[in-house]
């Protein structure tokens, strides 16, 4: 499979639409003699020249690689650990070695086996932060380890998928599937200086999961088995396989290889990162870096305008508050997300608030309530798409009609269900036989906390279902992101909103994880539709281009035939720097939570 042409004309757009919103522009610079005047004047004024301050409103999950599934984790594992290999600047197909000495391909004989057969020669010279050499005996035990460790809603499916031909190594109910340590185990060896990996069949994005996702993170197997992970032996991978949130080994400590390791870590307040000396590439400028939790928008805007912050996270709503900032340029990157408003058919009553009694009394809502199309419909007829965009956005958002982000290969625009509160009242008089229109209904939308974008579609679809019936009641609330993501994990929530960055740039990854009853959100929506999953399987692992585009083109159509979610929007990401910042470099799988420090000076 080769999108080479396609996705390389996406990066043009997205380079082309960067540079030509940012607030400065280079050619514009004065001459030579007078710039370095400036940059003299620029350099008295600029506070700790060593250290870099990031203001965000995410909160970590965990640190542990094996188990993190959001960006703002990722952000800080990517900065601590390294993988095998990465992407080669801007591009989602090109790639640079890392942790690996060179980037396996056919003509270099790393690929052999008609694709089953990848081999990696591993980097010599290499310390960890408490100055272990690494290994191959390492990686192999990385990759083996992170997939037997398989948490529950965590990133490994992809990994498994690849390596063993299974998305979980455990099946709906939560019983192991028969020998799949086994074919773990065999999976990874060891050959001299290299590592191998043998796949079942060919798997073409395997290269973008290792350069971007959690199953490449190499970990020390010593260090790693010394805090109680998994030990080593096939025979005890049970014991350490889903282990409870929160409760993972590496949780809040690490030992990788990156530019930079952990200095404290004080949990909803601040992350500190600092210069590692023994780092085996180029020592990095910025001895220190800050990244602060800050969810107010007015106390984060003052920061970076008094230049206690060389950066903060700036939502669409708040860019023109900063657009003419004296000092400040902003870096606008399209991006391979998107986010949506999830209906989950089956939610977990027990002591569950945002259900309320847990009946269709008026008081509450059954746990199936959105099992019924028609109450997901209504929901849909609710969304005023266009308003949205202008009032929330300000028009700088694409607001998708399916999980297949634009960009993605197969791309197809599908119907949607256009803002109409007639329809959504037709639909909700046909809902549950016509006992929700008669009994009326309680429940709690929730949203993470300090995102405005999730918090404003939340608010417009409460209030104009309300508006339908005033024995509607529906109450929007917020949650940190460190506990959300364990709630929605948990089918607390009738409905969640949340959104999905690209682990590889294929459609698979995200009609796959937003549809499958095995996927990540499909999961966690209990939607469950055969013909859905079949066809998910099936356009991963063929190859022929052709032959793929009907399946993907098929499931979009069934995302709004079945109406499964609200799709709300795909986002151009905004990066507010300091102007004294150089290094950012753009990329689209890149969110805001995300900050390279190995490539930033002062």
């Amino acid at each position: 499979m080769n999108h080479s042409r396609l996705i390389r004309s996406l990066l043009v757009l997205f380079l082309t639409f960067a540079l030509t919103t940012a607030c400065s522009d280079p050619k514009e610079e004065p001459a030579k003699t007078d710039q370095e005047s400036t940059m003299m004047k620029v350099e008295k004024h600029i506070k700790n020249p060593d250290t870099f301050v990031l203001e965000d409103y995410g909160t970590v999950q965990t640190i542990d690689p094996a188990c993190a599934y959001d960006n703002v984790s990722r952000q800080r594992i990517m900065n601590l650990y390294e993988p095998l290999i990465t992407f080669d600047g801007s591009s989602t197909d090109a790639f640079v070695p890392v942790l690996a000495e060179e980037v396996p391909t056919v003509a270099n004989g790393g690929i052999t086996d008609g694709g089953k057969t990848y081999t990696f020669k591993i980097r010599k010279g290499v310390s960890f932060h408490n100055g272990n050499k690494l290994t191959p005996e390492d990686v192999e035990y990385s990759l083996k380890r992170h997939m037997i460790v398989d948490q529950d809603g965590g990133p490994m499916w992809m990994m498994l998928s690849a390596l063993v031909g299974e998305n979980s190594t455990r099946d709906k109910s939560g019983t192991l599937k028969p020998g799949i340590f086994k074919k773990i185990d065999e999976s990874i060896e060891v050959k001299g200086d290299s590592v191998v990996l043998h796949l079942p069949k060919p798997f073409p994005p395997l290269l973008a999961v290792l350069a971007y996702s959690y199953g490449g993170i190499i970990i020390d197997k010593e260090w790693s088995i010394e805090h109680g992970c998994w030990d080593g032996n096939i025979k005890n991978a049970l014991k350490y396989n889903n282990p409870a949130f929160g409760a993972e080994p590496l949780h809040s400590i690490e030992n990788g290889t990156a530019p930079y390791a952990i200095l404290n870590w004080e949990p909803s307040k601040t992350f500190i990162f600092k210069r590692f000396e023994e780092y085996w590439g180029k020592k990095p400028a910025l001895k220190t870096a800050i990244i602060r939790y800050n969810k107010e928008w007015s106390s984060r805007k003052l920061t970076l305008q008094n230049g206690d912050a060389d950066r903060v996270q700036v939502d669409a709503q708040y860019l023109s508050e900063v657009e003419n900032m004296k000092g400040v340029v902003i870096h606008s990157v399209p991006q391979l997300s998107v986010s949506a408003a999830l209906f989950c058919q089956r939610v977990n009553p027990e002591a569950n608030p945002n259900i309320g009694s847990g009946k269709l009394d008026g008081q509450g809502i059954p746990p199936t309530f959105f099992s019924d199309i028609h109450v997901r419909k209504a929901f849909l007829h609710a969304f005023d798409r266009k308003t949205y965009a202008k009032d929330v956005w300000g028009d700088r958002v694409v607001i998708p009609t399916s999980p297949n982000a634009e960009g993605l290969p197969f791309y197809k625009k599908v119907p949607v269900y256009a803002f109409d509160l007639s329809k959504a009242k037709e639909e909700m008089q046909k809902a549950w036989g016509g006992k929700v229109w008669e009994k009326g209904f309680k429940m709690i939308i929730t949203h993470n906390t300090g995102n405005a974008q999730r918090e404003a579609a939340a608010h417009m679809l409460a209030e104009n279902i309300m508006s339908l019936n005033q024995k509607f009641q529906i109450d929007v609330r917020n949650v940190d992101w460190k506990d959300y993501s364990v709630a929605y994990r948990k089918y607390q929530f009738p409905i969640f909103l949340i959104g999905w960055g690209a682990d590889y740039p294929d459609p698979d990854n995200f009609l796959f994880t937003f549809m499958s009853s095995e996927g990540i959100y499909g999961r966690y929506m209990a939607y469950q539709n055969q013909e859905v999953d079949h066809l998910c399987m099936e356009g991963r692992f063929e190859v022929n281009t052709e032959k793929r585009r009907p399946i993907y083109e098929r499931l979009q159509d069934l995302w709004y035939e079945e109406a499964i979610g609200c799709m709300i929007y795909q986002q151009i990401a905004h990066f507010a720097y300091r102007d004294h910042i150089k290094g950012f470099v753009p990329h689209p799988m890149n969110d805001p939570a995300w900050e390279d420090f190995k490539r930033l000076s002062k």
